[in-house]
């Protein structure tokens, strides 16, 4: 929080300054999923806009997942939200929402996404991609295999997440830089963030592995894109989070044992399928699952570079103040170190 401190200052000194540079709001203010370009899910109780319990505003999305949960007749199972928003080669933004797990979220062995940017192509792991696997949340760049972040999973708690992304389809035209909970956690760093000749989109919600038994239930609020830190921090209104329901973790016995060595790998997880264009009613998606990182068919990754991750698929003007307080603060932001 102190590190974002002055930022938060110069909004409230400049509130002109502090929606300058929205793009798009995925929040869910509308009372409704009509933000997003379509949905994938196989009924409407499993993507549902409620009042509580809300990290801000007045509605959030409750997601829930039951094994068998197969819209698009594809590997895993899921219910998820898409937005369209076509990232190009060279944009760069800033991406902000939160999440909160049930308290009965699932602790298994095995991939189950939140959130993640996937590519328009056929088939592979989306470039981007956040997810739970046992008891982290992690962060993946499948165009080179990395896991460049996690971090242990808190149920019952809203976790706030700020990804500043340049897409390319290689580590010197291409950037990730994440914050978790208002704490710089990824400095920038090159990263392969879309394959060659394609565009990224949103896909957001809960996506995992069918062999999960458990119910899985997730919530989403305030998503946001901008062009500036700025935008996206000034928006951050804190709130007292709504309890969830009281529980303990289910643990899904026909899954494998969690191993402190290396975790099991399905190389038989069978592909995802995606035809590009989200919703339903279009041709389904394939994908590589978790486990593979296998990249898409003929989508021009820079040669030299394994994949080897465990997961897959799936202003206006302002007052100087304000100006030299952004600046400070970038500044002090970007010179803070990468948590071990």
């Amino acid at each position: 929080m102190k590190a974002l401190f002055p930022v938060w200052l110069a909004m409230w000194l400049v509130p002109g300054l502090a929606s300058a540079g929205i793009v798009w709001r995925g929040d869910f203010e509308t009372g409704d999923r009509s933000q997003y370009s379509g949905t994938q899910m196989v009924a409407a109780d499993r993507l549902q806009v409620v009042t509580s319990p809300v990290a801000e505003g007045k509605y959030a999305l409750k997601v829930t997942v039951k094994q068998g949960d197969d819209p698009i007749n594809a590997s895993g199972n899921r219910n998820e939200l898409v937005y369209q928003g076509k990232e190009a080669v060279g944009s760069e933004y800033y991406y902000r929402w939160k999440v909160m797990f049930a308290t009965d979220f699932p602790s298994v062995d095995t991939w189950q996404l939140f959130a993640q940017w996937h590519h328009d192509g056929c088939c592979g792991s989306p470039p981007v991609e956040f997810y739970v696997r046992g008891e982290e949340i992690r962060m993946a760049l499948n165009g080179t295999g990395e896991v460049p972040w996690k971090t242990k999973l808190v149920r019952g708690v809203w976790h706030e997440f700020i990804l500043h992304a340049k897409w390319g389809a290689t580590a010197n035209t291409g950037f990730v830089e994440l914050w978790h909970n208002k704490e710089l956690v990824l400095p920038k760093r090159g990263a392969v963030t879309m394959y060659s000749g394609q565009k990224n989109y949103l896909k957001l919600g809960l996506y995992r592995s069918d062999t999960v038994q458990p119910v899985g239930v997730v919530y989403h609020d305030g998503f946001v894109q901008a062009t500036t830190l700025a935008d996206v921090i000034a928006l951050d209104v804190p709130t007292t989070p709504t309890p969830v329901d009281a529980g303990t973790p289910v643990v899904d016995a026909g899954t494998p044992t969690v191993d402190a060595g290396t975790p099991p790998v399905d190389a038989g997880t069978p592909e995802d399928v995606d035809a590009g264009t989200p919703p339903v009613e279009e041709a389904p998606e394939t994908e590589t699952p978790p486990g593979s990182s296998v990249p898409p068919p003929s989508q021009g990754i820079p040669s030299g570079e394994e994949l080897t991750s465990d997961v897959g698929c799936s202003s206006a003007g302002g007052a100087p103040f304000a100006a030299f307080a952004l600046l400070g603060v970038l500044g002090l932001t970007r010179a803070r170190r990468r948590r071990s």
